[in-house]
């Protein structure tokens, strides 16, 4: 990875975080400027294989995330943001920014139920369910879900941890993941 890159997916993450932490919403100028720029940057240093190095990126950046996208978990903003963050690794390397990605997301999630009422709203729902207590009379259903919203997470935030981590692990020699 060079500076240009480097530069690239630094300003991509943090200009990213900034807007989806203050309106939710990751812009489309922001992620296709960035796969833009990543795959012709690599296309014109590269030629043919270049570009064949930014556009596998850039799917296998948003391959896994579609899926969590299509099922509800994420919105669109943050699977065009993987794959601009896959257009400027690779195909290799976006593996593991992946990985860390939901491992970063997954922390952060646990830290936010833990710190708002849904953990207790999660808790309650499961063991009131759970075939554990039968009929559910252990617990009453003070807490339903229906009508609580749905706590706020800021996937950009995740994408930006997991990525920074699994590029300074490689700027280190270490690979999570060798294809």
């Amino acid at each position: 990875m060079n500076y240009f890159t480097l530069a690239l997916l630094a300003v991509l993450l943090i200009t990213a975080t900034i807007t989806d932490v203050r309106s939710r919403k990751i812009p489309n100028w922001l992620t296709f400027s960035a796969m833009t720029a990543a795959v012709l940057h690599y296309s014109m240093s590269s030629g043919f294989e270049g570009l064949c190095f930014g556009i596998f990126g850039l799917i296998s950046g948003m391959s896994v995330f579609i899926i969590i996208y299509l099922l509800g978990g994420m919105g669109a903003g943050d699977v065009k943001l993987m794959g601009a963050v896959g257009a400027i690794l690779g195909p290799q390397d976006v593996i593991s920014a992946m990985f860390l990605t939901v491992v970063a997301g997954g922390i952060y999630a646990a830290f936010v139920l833990a710190f708002t009422k849904h953990l207790k709203i999660i808790t309650g729902n499961f063991f009131s369910r759970s075939s554990f207590f039968p009929n559910g009379r252990l617990f009453k259903k003070l807490y339903t879900a229906r009508h609580e919203k749905k706590p706020i997470l800021h996937y950009g935030l995740a994408i930006a941890i997991g990525t920074s981590i699994s590029v300074v692990l490689a700027k280190s020699g270490y690979q999570l993941f060798q294809i």
